[in-house]
């Protein structure tokens, strides 16, 4: 996970889609502060004396009751609650509804070099944009050599060492409809601590490369309906050299996978060797993906009838069973 994000870069998400629109009050001098967790606190315990409900390195949201409340404190009782609360250990402090903060908030803002911010949102449409564009910048990520694709709607990471021709398939593949989001370079990254999210470095955006040809723009070869920027990962497909030694899954009656991040992930390999069609054979394996998930599992399936069949022949004499009339 990344270290943390700055309330300095927090305010400069602004007007990048997020709808997040922050303005700083207070406490400019503490824009290097670092928020460490997505997820936000909204305490007015903190307010009465009770900080120990407050958690480091997480953005405190002040609605109209926590505010309310401190107008309706003497003017020493609100210099006292003010003083309590930015003695923790807090990133900034964010004002909902477009609120106006009372005079002693401002200044021990500026006093103890907090952020003190403030947002147009409701408090709930604030929290929710705030959470979302947190979860996306602290989630933990790391990056892959890899290509991935979305087939049928699922996200496909192929991978294998260099030079097996995971970017030569990926190009057979676009070119049967499906739509590239990354080759060779793949930033993951985990939200919700269960979600794979892989996307392209926006400097090799678009783009594959393959040997003796060189880098083509996937995007003006095929049009922008070929590519996209990002893709929920869900199968990855291996591909290896054909070893003649290894004994290969023939039936599939065994899932396997792989962990990204902490997330298991469901893994195919497929043996690459002369007169197999692998962008055929990653699409099948797509599409069989797609009929585990709705619980259609072909192998389960045909071992379960020829199960049945058995035990009908069986039934009928067990004396005169052959198996080879199974």
């Amino acid at each position: 996970m990344p270290d943390g994000l700055s309330v300095g870069t927090l305010i400069g998400v602004r007007g990048q889609g997020t709808g997040l629109n922050v303005d700083l009050l207070a406490g400019a001098a503490g824009l290097d502060r670092t928020i460490g967790s997505p997820y936000v606190q909204k305490t007015g315990l903190a307010l009465a004396g009770f900080q120990e409900f407050l958690r480091s390195g997480r953005v405190l949201v002040f609605g109209e009751s926590e505010i309310r409340y401190l107008e309706h404190l003497t003017d020493a009782a609100r210099t006292q609650a003010i003083s309590g609360l930015f003695a923790c250990d807090l990133p900034c402090v964010l004002l909902t509804l477009g609120l106006d903060p009372p005079a002693e908030l401002v200044a021990e803002a500026e006093r103890a070099a907090v952020p003190l911010l403030r947002t147009a949102l409701a408090t709930p449409v604030a929290i929710a944009r705030l959470t979302t564009v947190l979860e996306d910048r602290l989630a933990p990520r790391e990056v892959r050599h890899a290509v991935l694709l979305d087939m049928f709607g699922l996200g496909v990471l192929l991978t294998g060492e260099s030079g097996i021709g995971k970017s030569e398939c990926a190009l057979d593949l676009i070119v049967r409809g499906h739509r590239l989001v990354a080759d060779d370079t793949v930033e993951i990254r985990c939200r919700g601590g269960s979600i794979l999210i892989g996307r392209c470095p926006e400097l090799t955006r678009h783009h594959v490369e393959i040997r003796g040809l060189g880098v083509v723009n996937v995007t003006d070869l095929f049009g922008v309906s070929a590519t996209r920027s990002s893709k929920r990962v869900e199968l990855v497909v291996h591909l290896e050299r054909w070893d003649r030694t290894r004994d290969y899954e023939r039936l599939g009656l065994d899932s396997t996978s792989t962990e990204i991040l902490g997330v298991p992930i469901p893994i195919v390999t497929m043996p690459v060797a002369p007169a197999r069609n692998m962008a055929m054979l990653v699409e099948v394996a797509a599409r069989n993906q797609l009929l585990r998930a709705r619980g259609r599992h072909a192998a389960h399936l045909l071992a379960a009838r020829l199960e049945r069949r058995l035990e009908e022949l069986s039934d009928r004499d067990p004396d005169r069973f052959d198996p080879e009339d199974a």
